[in-house]
């Protein structure tokens, strides 16, 4: 069947109607501006839909250690072993015993289903259906039926501007204002447990319990989410940890806030910030989003001071690098080592986090939690650093 041209002619519903009406095997195409994405389909079902473009947090092994399946460290072992063997990192995972079967199974169904439904956004692009041979894993990958891709779809561009209305930011924060109805007896555990674990597009949403006398009703989904909603856990940390994603969970929040059980946390107001506040907080974002591992890294940086870390050394740090801001050999010594001292720690902060030592200083300046010329200063030319194990490394002034 050829299948191609403008998404303006013939929109996403349609393709994806055609396509599971005719039960057609093969990969569809689509392009938008500097995005596309390919959804291979079997027999008119979904198994899989791949961004070219996907950024890291949408990569399968980054989804799994920020749902707190996996630790940074396993994903960096198993991307070494995928590296000599070419195997999927799926099945590396799992033959290391670092993740369930079915928890990938989940979380890969997760990662198609919003790589999908943020087609339905597409008010333009390009589109081409090649026939072909496709091959799929049916122990990680649920299909997906077409039919049920497009009412999930109608449904969510209906429901987002709402839900954005209630939920305009993934930085917002919650308190518990009321404890959540008990189950109804009515409810088998067995049924609400595969209700927890189970992900097709539509979640929980028709799955109720139906507690109290004000017939309040309570899904699984939000039961899930409500013991997420700690204070100071934001949006985007629980959709991370909910593994139901970004609509489901919004969805949820906006439900608990209509029944009064969750409440919103004003944000504080904050004065205006300084280059080093800003470099302080970027860090702590670093922390917290990278692993979770915020109550460790807290000892550290409490231990050796955060201003250790982010606070300029001196004015001349922001010397352009092809100026020498340090006349005197003595002093540019004695400021070397102090700097030296300070991009250690730097990269003590980093392999806490990453659970490796980086690449480059480029990457510490990257994560901010230093900045450019503080990888230089006092120097024209930048420190030279080498990786030389998983958290060693060799850190010498330039000649």
């Amino acid at each position: 069947m050829a299948l191609s041209g403008t998404l303006k002619d013939f929109g996403i519903s349609d393709i994806f109607q055609l396509i599971g009406q005719q039960q057609k095997t093969g990969v569809l195409h689509l392009t938008e501006k500097d995005e596309e994405v390919h959804v291979a389909f079997k027999d008119g079902n979904i198994v899989r839909a791949e961004c070219a473009t996907r950024k890291r947090k949408e990569l399968l092994g980054d989804m799994l250690v920020r749902a707190g399946l996996v630790s940074e460290r396993q994903l960096q072992e198993a991307l070494e072993d995928q590296k000599r063997t070419l195997k999927r990192l799926g099945d590396i995972l799992v033959a290391r015993g670092s993740v369930e079967r079915s928890a990938l199974r989940e979380m890969a169904q997760l990662q198609t289903c919003e790589t999908i439904y943020r087609l339905f956004n597409w008010k333009s692009g390009d589109y081409a259906f090649e026939t072909a041979e496709v091959e799929y894993d049916p122990e990680t990958v649920t299909p997906i039926r077409s039919e049920s891709v497009l009412m999930e779809g109608f449904r969510r561009v209906d429901e987002w501007p709402l839900l954005r209305k209630r939920i305009p930011n993934l930085a917002m924060t919650f308190q518990r204002a009321k404890d959540l109805p008990e189950r109804s007896a009515r409810a088998k555990p067995d049924e609400v447990d595969a209700a927890f674990e189970a992900f097709d597009g539509g979640g929980g949403a028709d799955q109720k319990d139906q507690a109290g006398s004000d017939s309040e009703s309570i899904g699984a989904n939000e039961r899930r989410v409500y013991k997420l909603a700690d204070p100071g856990r934001d949006v985007a940390w629980i959709v991370d940890r909910s593994r139901l994603g970004e609509f489901e969970t919004c969805k949820s929040l906006v439900s608990l806030i209509n029944g009064g059980f969750l409440s919103p946390l004003a944000a504080k107001a904050r004065k205006k910030d300084t280059p080093s506040d800003t470099r302080g907080r970027r860090v702590v974002e670093f922390l917290v989003a990278s692993t979770g591992k915020l109550a460790a890294a807290v000892v550290l940086l409490a231990a050796v001071g955060l201003v250790a870390v982010t606070a300029p050394i001196s004015p001349l740090a922001s010397t352009r690098a092809d100026e020498r801001p340090v006349a005197d050999p003595s002093i540019e010594r004695v400021a070397s080592r102090s700097q030296m001292a300070r991009i250690h720690l730097a990269l003590s902060v980093f392999v806490l986090v990453r659970g490796e030592s980086p690449q480059s200083l480029a990457e510490l300046v990257a994560a901010g939690i230093l900045t450019e010329g503080e990888v230089r200063y006092p120097w024209r030319d930048s420190y030279y650093y080498r990786k030389t194990g998983e958290i060693s490394w060799v850190l010498l002034p330039p000649l």
